[in-house]
């Protein structure tokens, strides 16, 4: 969710990345696949959040959208690698600096956006909040454990936000040691998937633990050049294959943490494949590339009019025509609140100055 690219002019970079000929270099075109990918999984969060809102949290087939929100954090870190490690040199004292700020403005955003919600769900009636944030179990959830199902109902909202906020913040403490040692990170992950796994095993999970460590998967993922990630993932058959088998064991076992490992990169690498493949290029493609360009205004956008639509249509009986209406609507505002931020960055300095200032 987090991205370098988000604080660049986006919209002609995108286009321009498909231009015929060749003309631009592989590095946009390559840049310009990731926000595709993040895109897509914008749009599918979209897809999870409306099923959620409107056909409710016993909905059966969950398991099979489980990899979205590892994905966010995976992408995070690979790009953590991949974009900001290609950007700046490991011993520059901005990089650091850059992946710490990210993530603290990550978790002031996070802390916002719930004391918000605190104030206005009671007046919408958009759902239940709890009364004891302050409580130190609810902290503890909220900020450690990450495990939001052992308290029940909805605690707190935008939660992915934190464990990439530690992430971002991780990576950047972790700088000093890369630049002595330059397996830093790889140790690092074995040290937290040997910890998540041996949660897992005595029945101690941790979700934030969970969520970091595959993000900590994708920063090693980003060593690899992205040629290397190209040729990888050209292989539709094969990637078919894998992908099928993990849908059976989902299917058979549910989701557990090491179906999460392997699961999240063969989602990412369908996603990525339509993308390179063509996905990019055209309109449409354009658009998945912008969404992805603002994946965490949008992230956070389509939950403000997910709840503004089951106000809206909450007098309603869910027929139907409801239920179109507003699968539609949550695609479409979406995508036009995005749109409408893109306009005004290109059109008014002080809203650009703005964005930058909270999601840059």
């Amino acid at each position: 969710m987090s991205s370098p690219t988000e604080a660049q002019a986006p919209r002609t970079s995108a286009v321009s990345a498909n231009a015929p000929g060749g003309a631009t270099s592989a590095k946009t075109q390559r840049i310009s696949a990731l926000d595709f990918t993040k895109g897509a999984l914008v749009l599918i969060m979209v897809l999870y959040h409306w099923i959620n809102y409107f056909i409710g949290p016993d909905w059966g087939y969950y398991r099979y959208l489980r990899f979205l929100t590892p994905s966010f954090i995976f992408v995070t870190g690979f790009m953590i690698s991949n974009v900001y490690l290609a950007k700046y040199d490991p011993c520059d004292p901005r990089l650091p600096k850059r992946l710490f700020t990210r993530g603290f403005k990550l978790l002031i955003i996070f802390i916002a956006l719930n004391l918000a919600r605190l104030l206005i769900v009671p007046l919408v009636g958009t759902g239940v909040v709890s009364e004891s944030l302050l409580d130190v179990r609810n902290i503890y959830t909220i900020f450690v454990s990450g495990n939001f199902q052992v308290v029940g109902g909805k605690l707190v909202s935008f939660s992915i936000l934190v464990p990439i906020s530690y992430l971002l913040m991780l990576s950047g403490a972790l700088m000093l040691p890369y630049r002595l040692y330059r397996r830093t990170f790889h140790v690092l992950c074995v040290l937290l998937l040997v910890s998540s796994l041996a949660l897992e095993f005595t029945g101690l999970e941790s979700a934030n633990l969970d969520l970091i460590t595959i993000g900590m998967l994708g920063v090693l993922a980003g060593f690899r050049p992205i040629s290397r990630v190209d040729d990888f993932v050209r292989h539709p058959y094969l990637l078919g294959l894998a992908y099928l088998g993990y849908l059976v064991a989902i299917t058979i076992w549910n989701v557990p943490f090491w179906l999460q490992l392997i699961g999240v990169p063969l989602s990412l690498m369908v996603i990525y494949l339509a993308g390179i493949s063509g996905g990019c290029s055209g309109a449409i493609g354009s658009e998945f590339i912008l969404l992805g360009k603002y994946s965490l205004f949008g992230y956070i956008s389509q939950i403000a009019i997910l709840q503004i639509l089951a106000v809206s249509l909450r007098h309603l009986e869910l027929g139907l025509f409801v239920l179109i209406l507003s699968f539609v609507a949550a695609f479409a505002l979406t995508i036009i609140s995005v749109e409408i931020v893109d306009r005004l960055r290109a059109k008014v300095p002080s809203m650009d100055s703005a964005y930058k200032a909270v999601f840059a």
